[in-house]
This record gives structure tokens, C-alpha cells and sequence, in this order.
């Protein structure tokens, strides 16, 4: 995948802006033909979406649906809550499950993760990540390394998620304390790089930090 650090030529960023797009009676209408839509950001989360209610369908009311690390369940499993590690955003930490930041109990909810710690280029000692600001062409650069939403869906789960990663942590949770319909969990670096936690009020009671 190549990651572009120059800025986007504007004739590309004429063509970027959910205002150029519009349904209606079923059909989609863009202002311009060259536009392009790109569903990356909640296809996972929509699939799982999928699954889990084709499971719900024909009767299998207890399950768990995880794709790419986004994740839908249903019921309890055998009388406990779901469990669902949050994998610490370290640039090393490769395999999903490997090394947890965080455990996350789960019931009748969807989960997805977005972060900047797997999928990302250093150029000149300077790390870029594979999210893009719509708003500037250029990738993202925030002090938010991860991003976990609890929602009913997991495709609104993951889209939100992403859109957290171009706020950034300061943003993110103004955008989170006026929608509590949404739980979250951020990572963060501090000044000294150092890892810190937030998390909504809402979701306090069924997380459990692992110890560094």
C-alpha cells in the first residue's frame, strides 16, 4: 500500500466531501461523474452486521461474529458476558490477542477498534498514518493511537471509530459526551509519550485494564 505525504493535488480534493453526494427515491446522485465512494471504513463492521443477523434469522440467539477485529454478540455466553481484548496500540504488537491493553465485557452489542499502530509509514523519522483527513488530504497526525466504540450496530461502531482517529482524542470526546448512546474507550499518548486511557462513564464498570 503506498502512503502519499505530499499534499493531494486540489483537482483530487474537489472530488471529497459527503455534500457531493445525495439518495434520493433510492438512487444516488453525485455532482460530479468522477466521484468515487469507498465503503472501507464500515465494510467490516457492516458484514458482521450481516452474519449476525442471518444467525439471529434462523434461530441461533447466543453468538459471537468477528471479522478483522470488529465484532457483534448476541445473548451471553453460557450465563457470563462476552469478553473482548482491546490490543495495546504498540508499534510491534502485530497479532491480535497477543499482548491486551484492555478486556472489555460485551452483551447484545457491537465493538469495533480503529488505530494508527499496524497500518502506517515512517518517512524521514516521521510516522504517517493510514487514516485521511478528508479536510486536508494529508494523513491524520493526533496524539489518539486507538479507538474502541460500543454501539447496537458494528457497522456505525466501525465508521465511528475511524472518525475518531481523524478528531483526535480532545474532539472525540467532546463528539462522545453528546451522543451517550455511544461507549467508548481511547488510548492516547501524553507529552513524555506515555500511554493513557479514557473511557466513558458508561462503559467503566464493564472494563478491566490489564497491567502494564
Amino acid at each position: 500500500m503506498k502512503y502519499f505525504t505530499e499534499p493531494i493535488h486540489d483537482s483530487l480534493m474537489d472530488f471529497i466531501g459527503i455534500d457531493k453526494v445525495e439518495i434520493k427515491n433510492g438512487m444516488l446522485y453525485k455532482t460530479d461523474s468522477r466521484i468515487e465512494l469507498d465503503f472501507n471504513a464500515i465494510a467490516q463492521g457492516y458484514s458482521v452486521d450481516i452474519l449476525s443477523n442471518y444467525l439471529s434469522s434462523i434461530g441461533i440467539k447466543r453468538h459471537l461474529v468477528e471479522i478483522g477485529g470488529e465484532v457483534r454478540v448476541c445473548g451471553d455466553k453460557g450465563g457470563v458476558l462476552w469478553r473482548i481484548g482491546i490490543d495495546r496500540p504498540e508499534d510491534n504488537n502485530i497479532m491480535p490477542g497477543e499482548d491486551l491493553q484492555a478486556i472489555i465485557s460485551l452483551k447484545d452489542r457491537s465493538l469495533a477498534t480503529s488505530g494508527n499502530y499496524r497500518k502506517f509509514y515512517i518517512e524521514d523519522g516521521i510516522k504517517y498514518s493510514h487514516t485521511i483527513d478528508p479536510k486536508t488530504g494529508y494523513p491524520a497526525r493526533n496524539r489518539l493511537l486507538s479507538a474502541t466504540i460500543i454501539a447496537d450496530e458494528c457497522a456505525t461502531a466501525d465508521g465511528i471509530a475511524t472518525a475518531c482517529m481523524v478528531m483526535g482524542q480532545e474532539r472525540t470526546i467532546e463528539f462522545l459526551n453528546l451522543h451517550p448512546e455511544f461507549e467508548a474507550y481511547l488510548i492516547y499518548s501524553d507529552d513524555n509519550g506515555n500511554f493513557k486511557t479514557w473511557a466513558t462513564q458508561n462503559l467503566k464498570e464493564n472494563i478491566y485494564e490489564t497491567e502494564e
